[in-house]
């Protein structure tokens, strides 16, 4: 499988985790199982980025799939080696796939400072 495969099954894992929290995640495996289990280890710190970087939303007003989407690129520019590049590219995809037209804009822009400022 892909990386771009798995970040879209972990995309649609992850968004029916967030919209109904007391749902059990599916166990998988691979790719999709790392980045699933990766993301849920680290929801805190990861929604904590995210609310510094994106301003003018806090992380509980962002539509459901944009904040899962940003979740999944902090979670690989955070805890991966995949190149920021591609993090962001990838992500930008899966917004103007699966949300509003304007939330690749927004994406790009809460990754590109998430990555300008890490450490």
């Amino acid at each position: 499988m892909s990386k771009q495969d798995a970040r879209e099954q972990a995309l649609g894992l992850l968004y029916a985790a967030d919209l109904d929290p007391g749902t059990e995640t599916v166990e998988t495996t691979g790719r999709v199982g790392r980045l699933v289990a990766g993301i849920q280890e680290h929801l805190t710190e990861i929604d904590a980025e995210i609310d510094a970087h994106s301003t003018g939303w806090r992380i509980t007003r962002m539509p459901a799939v944009d904040r899962t989407i940003l979740r999944i690129g902090v979670y690989e520019l955070q805890y991966t080696d995949t190149p920021v590049g591609v993090v962001v590219s990838e992500a930008v995809k899966l917004a103007k796939r699966y949300s509003t037209a304007k939330s690749g804009s927004f994406v790009n822009g809460v990754l590109a400072s998430v990555a300008e400022n890490r450490s």
